[in-house]
């Protein structure tokens, strides 16, 4: 049990120092981590996870042999989602993705979930200087949590980025996805033969590079692959 002397020693760092929302910066109660619980019952959840033909599953359809896909979330341009994954790829908080990844993973275990059977989850991997600067790969931690949830292995290290793609931002939609190709290559083969792959990114936009990722896992023999995101970018 905690001691009256750590509780009040507790008491006195958050009064100088406040654990607030990573959502909605409001300060946390004692018993509230990451997010505050109004922001947890309020998260915009897509309910991909119910629908084999959600939206993000016909992002690519006709272009990835895909098993199944779902994102967590949608992401809004000054919401909620966007100011935790800020959080998460730019101050270092990495119990965003931890907070994410075991709430998704817990979804994800119904039986009715499209996404089903995983042997591996693997995020899509970072090239060596954008890692190198960040110092670390926000979906690793997604990635883990979420196969703990699963029950399942999970591996940062069977694909990595060969090539760094530029920023997307000012390439048309079609162009998008000639930016992302073959830039993924396969580390270790013997993760991932014969295996249903869970490859996981933060947030979707167009699906280019998440579709340049699974085709890389699909070269792989025996390999089927399905997708999960924090977050998808409304459109």
């Amino acid at each position: 049990m905690q001691s009256a002397l750590s509780r009040y020693m507790l008491d006195v760092v958050n009064l100088f120092y406040p654990k607030v929302c990573l959502a909605c910066s409001e300060a946390l109660l004692g018993n509230e981590e990451v997010i505050c619980f109004k922001c947890e019952a309020t998260l915009p959840e897509t309910g991909h996870w119910n629908d084999p033909e959600n939206a993000l599953m016909k992002r690519f359809w006709g272009r990835v042999d895909l098993q199944g896909a779902a994102a967590m979330l949608q992401f809004q341009k000054g919401g909620p989602v966007q100011h935790l994954l800020h959080q998460l790829k730019y101050r270092g908080r990495q119990d965003v993705a931890a907070f994410l990844g075991q709430n998704f993973g817990n979804i994800l275990k119904n039986d009715s979930s499209v996404i089903k059977d995983i042997d591996v989850v693997v995020p899509v991997p970072l090239h060596w200087k954008k890692l190198k600067s960040r110092g670390y790969n926000q979906c690793s931690f997604f990635a883990e949590e979420l196969a703990k949830a699963l029950n399942t292995g999970w591996s940062d290290t069977a694909l990595e980025r060969v090539h760094e793609n530029i920023s997307q931002t000012k390439f048309s939609r079609l162009d998008r996805w000639g930016n992302v190709a073959e830039i993924f290559a396969v580390k270790d083969a013997t993760q991932l033969a014969g295996k249903h792959v869970l490859v996981v990114d933060d947030v979707v936009t167009t699906g280019a590079t998440a579709e340049a990722c699974m085709q890389t896992v699909l070269g792989v023999e025996g390999t089927r692959v399905s997708f999960a995101a924090m977050a998808v970018a409304l459109r």
